[in-house]
C-alpha cells in the first residue's frame, strides 16, 4: 500500500536538487532546469500510475492502455519520460537526449504545451559547462529526482501538493535571484491581497496582462471558490511565459490561455480586432518601464491611450490604461500594484490621473509597507478601479475614493518584510467597509481630491500623525546627572590604569 508524502518533504527534496547547479549557474537560469525536470517527473509519475491502474483493467493490452491514457489530460510518448532518461543518465549525449524527450512531449501535446520547452537547452555549454561537467550535473539532477520523496504518483500526492511545490520553488528562486526576480514573481502575500481586493466571483473571466509565472493569476482563481472561471494572461519574456504555462498545467488549469507577447505594443488577447474584455484584471507590472512603446501609442489600433500618452521612460500608466480598457464596460474591476510616483507625478501622468478620477473610475488607493519585494525596497501601492462606477454602471452613485495607509503594519524580516494574514484581512475588511478609520483609512470626496490638484499621495488624506508624549524634564535631568557621575567614575578608573601601565614601562 502506498504511503502519502508530506508537502514539506517534497519541497525540501526538490529544493535540495538545486545543489547540482548552485555556484555554477545563475539562479535566474537554473530555476528553468529544476522546474522543467519537476514537470517531466510529475507527468511521468502520473502516466506510470495510471498505466498500472489500466493494465489491471485491460489485461496488459499496451495499445488499448495507451489509447485510454491519451484521452486523459496529456500524452507521454515512448522513450520520452523521466524514467527513460534516468536509465540513460550515463550516456555521453544525455543533454541532447533530454532535449529530444522534451521536444517529443511538446509535439504530442501541442494544444497544451506548444512552445513551452523551446527556451530551455539541457545541452547548453554556456549555461551548464563543457561536456564532462555538463554530463555529470545532468546525471546528478536525474538522480536527485529519483528519491522516494519525489515520487509524485497521484496515489501518493494530490495535484494541490504538486502545484504548491512549484510555487514554493518559484518563491525560493525569486529570493536567490534578487532583482531579477521581478521578471517572474510577485510575493505570495501581495498576490493574495490583490486577488482578494479584486473580488473575482464564479463565472468571471480573469486576466493578468503582465502575468510572469502566473502566481497572481492562480491566487485570483483560488479566490473564486470553485472551478467556474476562465483564466487569461500575457507575458513578454519567453522563459517566464513557459513557466506560466507549466504552472497552469500543474494546477490543473489546462484551459488557461497564456500568450507570449508584448502587452503594450502587440497584445495577443484580441477578438475581432478588438481587445478581449474581462470581469477582473489584475497585475503587478514592471515598475516605471523605460522604452515601453510611447512612440507607437498615438496610433494604437485599440485606442487604449485616449486619456493621454504616458512618458516614454515610465510605462506605469500605459499598463493601467490597458487594464482599464480591457475591463468590461460598466462592470469590470481592476487591481494593480504600482510605485508611489504614480500617485503624484505631474505632466502627462498627472493629466491621465485627473481624467481617470473625473471619469469616476478610481475606487481605492492602498499604501503598503516597504521592502515587500525582492526587486525593490521602496513602498508600493495598490490602485483599484471599478468600471461599475462609470455612468450607467451598477454603482455609478459611488463618488468617494477610499485611501488606506497600511504602510506601518508588517512582519519585519532580515532581508524582506512580509504581510501576515491579519494584516491582509484588515486591509480587505477596511476596503469592503469603505469607511474612514482613524489613523488608517479615509473616505475622500471628489471635491477634496480636486482641492489637492488630483494628487493621490496618501498622507494628504490619511492623518497618521502621532503626538509625542510629554517629556518629564526632571526625570531627564536626573538621568543626565546619573550618567555624569558614572562617566566621572569611569574616567578616574581609566586614569589609574594608564598610570599603572606607565610605571610598568
Amino acid at each position: 500500500m502506498s504511503t502519502t508524502i508530506e508537502q514539506k518533504d517534497i519541497n525540501n527534496a526538490a529544493w535540495a536538487a538545486c545543489d547540482t547547479f548552485r555556484g555554477v549557474v545563475d539562479p535566474a537560469q537554473y530555476k528553468d532546469y529544476i522546474l522543467v525536470m519537476l514537470f517531466l517527473k510529475y507527468i511521468s509519475d502520473v502516466w506510470k500510475d495510471h498505466y498500472a491502474e489500466y493494465s489491471k483493467q485491460y489485461g496488459g493490452d499496451d495499445a488499448r492502455i495507451r489509447r485510454k491514457l491519451e484521452r486523459e489530460r496529456f500524452v507521454l510518448p515512448p522513450d520520452a519520460g523521466y524514467y527513460d532518461l534516468y536509465e540513460k543518465r550515463n550516456e555521453a549525449n544525455i543533454g541532447e537526449l533530454i532535449n529530444e524527450a522534451l521536444d517529443a512531449v511538446e509535439e504530442a501535446n501541442k494544444a497544451k504545451l506548444d512552445g513551452v520547452f523551446r527556451n530551455i537547452d539541457f545541452n547548453s555549454e554556456s549555461n551548464l559547462g563543457r561536456t564532462k561537467d555538463r554530463n555529470r550535473r545532468l546525471k546528478m539532477l536525474l538522480e536527485d529526482f529519483h528519491k522516494p520523496q519525489l515520487d509524485l504518483s497521484p496515489s501518493r500526492v494530490s495535484e494541490d501538493v504538486i502545484g504548491n511545490t512549484y510555487l514554493y520553488l518559484i518563491e525560493r528562486f525569486a529570493t536567490d535571484a534578487g532583482k531579477k526576480a521581478g521578471e517572474f514573481y510577485t510575493p505570495f502575500q501581495v498576490s493574495q491581497l490583490v486577488a482578494k481586493l479584486a473580488k473575482p466571483k464564479p463565472g468571471d473571466r480573469i486576466c493578468d496582462p503582465a502575468c510572469g509565472s502566473s502566481t497572481l493569476l492562480i491566487e485570483a482563481a483560488r479566490e473564486v471558490g470553485d472551478r467556474n472561471f476562465a483564466l487569461f494572461g500575457m507575458e513578454v519574456n519567453g522563459a517566464t511565459w513557459a513557466l506560466a504555462r507549466m504552472n497552469m498545467f500543474l494546477h490543473s488549469f489546462d484551459s488557461a490561455r497564456i500568450e507570449w507577447c508584448n502587452t503594450l505594443t502587440s497584445p495577443a488577447l484580441v477578438e475581432n480586432d478588438r481587445l478581449m474584455k474581462f470581469d477582473v484584471v489584475v497585475a503587478n507590472p514592471p515598475f516605471s518601464l523605460d522604452k515601453w512603446g510611447a512612440e507607437e501609442a498615438d496610433a494604437d489600433r485599440y485606442n487604449r491611450f485616449w486619456r493621454g500618452v504616458p512618458p516614454k521612460s515610465k510605462g506605469d500608466y500605459a499598463f493601467i490604461s490597458h487594464m482599464i480598457e480591457s475591463a468590461i464596460e460598466k462592470e469590470g474591476r481592476v487591481a494593480v500594484v504600482v510605485p508611489h510616483g504614480v500617485l503624484f507625478r505631474g505632466a502627462a501622468e498627472g493629466r491621465i490621473r485627473q481624467k481617470l478620477i473625473e471619469d469616476n473610475l478610481l475606487d481605492a488607493v492602498i499604501g503598503l509597507p516597504g521592502n515587500l519585494f525582492q526587486t525593490t525596497s521602496i513602498p508600493v501601492a495598490i490602485l483599484i478601479f471599478d468600471r461599475g462606477r462609470e455612468k450607467g454602471g451598477a454603482i455609478d452613485d459611488t463618488k468617494d475614493v477610499l485611501f488606506i495607509d497600511a504602510s506601518k503594519e508588517f512582519k519585519p524580516g532580515k532581508n524582506q518584510n512580509a504581510l501576515t494574514e491579519e494584516h491582509i484581512n484588515k486591509i480587505v475588511d477596511t476596503y469592503r467597509d469603505f469607511e474612514t478609520v482613524e489613523k488608517y483609512a479615509y473616505r475622500a470626496t471628489p471635491d477634496e481630491i480636486k482641492e489637492n490638484d488630483f494628487n493621490l499621495n496618501i498622507p494628504r488624506y490619511v492623518d497618521t500623525f502621532e503626538e509625542e508624549a510629554e517629556i518629564d524634564i526632571d526625570a531627564v535631568q536626573k538621568e543626565i546627572d546619573d550618567l555624569e557621575i558614572e562617566l566621572s567614575k569611569v574616567r578616574k578608573e581609566m586614569a589609574e590604569k594608564l598610570a599603572t601601565i606607565q610605571r610598568d614601562i
